[in-house]
């Protein structure tokens, strides 16, 4: 069963509300439960966007998407240089 995707706008009002939650009394436990994830995906949640704003997290998202886009420019460009010299050598 494939799980649900949050956005990261969803994902920090669930940590904002979640929050308050566990100021009233509640267990980390029950707070999950309540959020409908699970306690691990409370705490990798809580790793990675406890201090961010939301406008942080979506610049943060464009930042890895754009490196992930660029880091196949530069294997295919490494590919291509390998290729160049292969043929350079008459090794075909």
């Amino acid at each position: 069963m494939k799980g649900k995707k949050f956005t990261p706008e969803q994902i920090i009002r669930k940590l904002r509300e979640g929050e308050g939650l566990i100021a009233s009394g509640m267990s980390v436990d029950q707070v999950a439960k309540q959020l409908s994830i699970g306690v691990s995906t409370w705490h990798r949640w809580k790793a990675g966007y406890q201090n961010m704003s939301t406008s942080e997290v979506r610049r943060l998202k464009e930042l890895e998407s754009e490196n992930r886009r660029l880091k196949k420019i530069v294997a295919n460009k490494e590919l291509e240089i390998d290729m160049l010299k292969e043929l350079s050598r008459g090794n075909f």
